[in-house]
């Protein structure tokens, strides 16, 4: 039996108890759980929002990373997650085709000047985490 108490799920699986320590620590580091690993079609953008509203963009690769970008394109603030992956690290906006690395979130091609944000991710048992914004 089980039972919500704010923030942290009282259980007694160890299983259980283990996992809800694990999701404890990343979210004080900054990490919250954003997706499921199972959820992220392959070089597909996907649009979630973390706890505080804030909008990113998911892109499983095919070697199975996972790279998070901000989810409005930095050209008109589009979302990216309606653009493309192009297989080779790169995301297109859809609207005026602005490329950029899904790693380092640089400009590959304009009308884009700045940068996307890109944010660390952790996995961890099939969660996709996402924490801090990357220093640009």
């Amino acid at each position: 039996m089980s039972k919500f108490v704010g923030i942290v799920k009282l259980t007694h699986d160890p299983f259980e108890a283990a996992q809800n320590v694990v999701t404890q620590t990343f979210t004080a580091h900054g990490f919250e759980q954003v997706a499921r690993l199972d959820d992220l079609p392959e070089n597909v953008p996907v649009a979630v929002a973390r706890s505080n509203g804030q909008q990113i963009c998911l892109i499983r690769t095919g070697n199975g990373e996972v790279a998070a970008v901000g989810n409005l394109c930095t050209h008109q603030e589009f979302e990216m997650a309606l653009g493309d992956t192009l297989g080779n690290g790169t995301i297109e906006c859809a609207w005026h085709g602005a490329r950029f690395d899904i790693r380092t979130g640089a400009v590959l091609q304009g009308p884009a000047t700045d940068p996307l944000p890109v944010y660390d991710v952790l996995l961890r048992d099939g969660a996709v985490l996402v924490g801090p914004r990357k220093a640009p």
